[in-house]
């Protein structure tokens, strides 16, 4: 497949997964249509499963930094595509958010206003939260002082490694070729499936992030939308250690459990097959 090929569908499976994912974020946070943390953890899973649906044919549907550099450690994924691969799911992230921002501004104003929030001042995270990502969860409104004793940036960044690591898990487990007892046409819902359930376990604490680009390419939208330095001061330096470094060493640490426990396992189990036979 040639490059642009793959890249095309890098910018189009993440545009999806951001309009989405965080499109069920802004309708949650400004119409109140989605409630509860469930509702919009199935729309992200599904939204993330069409995306896969869709581009796996042409990309691989990586989506996720963490996903790419993972795949160049423990899949051979050659290492000169690793950053035009995150560039093109950083640019499809950056316009789904463009898009959303387009939809919903008046709804984001509407509720800006009704809830006395001034876009770019202290407190103004409550509505950037429909684009980047805070720990705790704003759930709409400014966070208080005792957040940072309610997840302090060190366990936000754990969760992020340890939800990341799960989702690596999967999605290297299910997808070797080897783990013949999985039926691949669930490929999509599955991966789909785990990021729904770990959005409702992580969600309240971090947004559940597990994806560099998801985060990052909104949360510098929503700088320039308007939002200012507060995308990248409420958490301090989470912005980078939680939501960037911690999926990208989550992603690692899972590939390194699905080396050493899966995929050995399923190379023995497919070994011994002809000999049951």
């Amino acid at each position: 497949m040639p490059l642009k090929i793959e890249l095309v569908g890098e910018v189009l499976g993440t545009f999806i997964l951001v309009f989405f994912g965080c499109g069920s974020v802004c309708t949650a946070v400004t119409t109140g249509a989605l409630v509860g943390v469930f509702q919009v953890a199935i729309v992200w899973g599904l939204g993330i499963a069409v995306a896969i649906a869709l581009t796996g044919g042409l990309s691989g549907a990586h989506l996720n930094p963490a996903v790419t550099i993972s795949m160049a450690v423990y899949r051979r994924f050659p290492a000169w595509k690793i950053a035009p691969y995150i560039i093109a799911q950083m640019v499809g992230a950056f316009l789904a958010s463009a898009v959303l921002f387009v939809i919903f501004t008046d709804a984001l104003t509407v509720y800006e206003s009704t809830h006395h929030i001034v876009r770019g001042q202290p407190g103004s995270e409550a509505s950037a939260m429909v684009f980047g990502e805070y720990f705790p969860n704003p759930g709409g409104k400014p966070l208080a002082l005792e957040g940072s004793s309610i997840m302090p940036q060190g366990r936000a960044f754990v969760a992020e490694v340890v939800g990341t690591a799960l989702l690596l898990l999967v999605i290297l487990g299910i997808t070797d070729e080897r783990n013949i007892a999985f039926p691949k046409v669930l490929t999509a819902p599955a991966i789909g499936l785990t990021v729904t359930i770990l959005i409702c376990i992580l969600g309240p604490l971090t947004m559940a992030c597990f994806n560099p680009a998801r985060d990052l390419a909104p949360r510098l939208f929503s700088a320039l939308a308007g939002w200012g330095s507060v995308p990248f001061t409420v958490n301090g330096m989470g912005w980078l250690t939680v939501y960037c470094l911690a999926p990208i060493l989550g992603g690692l640490l899972g590939g390194l459990v699905y080396h050493f426990c899966l995929k050995i396992s399923f190379r023995h189990h497919h070994l011994e097959k002809p000999l049951q036979g």
